[in-house]
This record gives C-alpha cells, structure tokens and sequence, in this order.
C-alpha cells in the first residue's frame, strides 16, 4: 500500500485561493496521481490529475485550477484560484496504476488519502 496524505485544506472567502499538496511515499513516478473531490450527498467528482500523456482537468475547474507534480519530493499540488461555494467539498488526491483504466473514475484508483476539507462562503 502506498501511503497518501492530502493538505492545506482549510476555509476561505469566495475569489480566494488555496494550495492542495499530496505527498506519496513509495515507488510512483510511472503512475498517474489526481485529485477528486467530494461534496455531501453527491458522487465523487474528478478534479484533474497529472499523468504520463499530460495535465487534465475537469469542466467545472479548467481555467482556474492548476496541477503539477514535483518528483523530487514526490508530491503533487492544486492551485486553485477563484474558489467559489461550489467548490466546497473535501478533497481526495488517489494514485492510478499504470494499466488499471480510465483515469476519470474513481473506481480506477486503488489508493487513497484521508481527505482534506476546502469550504469556501460568500
């Protein structure tokens, strides 16, 4: 099992910005790493994720949040800027292993860190 751990969650005013990072330990440089998110009482919904082809996004936060991974550190982060109330959810970063289908879905990613909450208020 490979250790994820998310930060830098936390509650802010609509128009702020936040930085999310995920720190994963073992061997992940070939494999995808993304961001989901999840609100009460709806589905997972993916974010964006770095993988070996390029960066991709979701619709409702392309053009305002952005990813990138530092393999040094092993780590990958989420800019977002422009937070608005429908951003608000918990944020998950969860590895996709090479071969293992869609990266789009959450039922494609094996593991999974704890979760970080963003709550953003007018």
């Amino acid at each position: 099992q490979v250790p994820l751990v998310e930060s830098g969650g936390g509650s802010v005013q609509a128009g702020a910005s936040l930085q999310l990072a995920c720190a994963a330990s073992g061997r992940t440089s070939r494999d995808d790493i993304a961001w989901f998110r999840q609100a009460p009482g709806k589905e997972r919904e993916f974010v964006a994720v770095v993988s070996w082809s390029g960066t991709y996004y979701g619709d409702s936060v392309k053009g305002r949040f952005t990813i990138w991974r530092d393999d040094a550190q092993s780590t990958v982060f989420l800019q977002m800027n422009s937070l608005n109330p429908e951003d608000t959810a918990v944020y998950y970063c969860a590895l996709h292993r090479l071969g293992s289908g869609s990266f789009v879905s959450p039922l494609n990613y094996e593991y999974w860190g704890q979760g970080t909450q963003v709550t953003v208020s007018s």
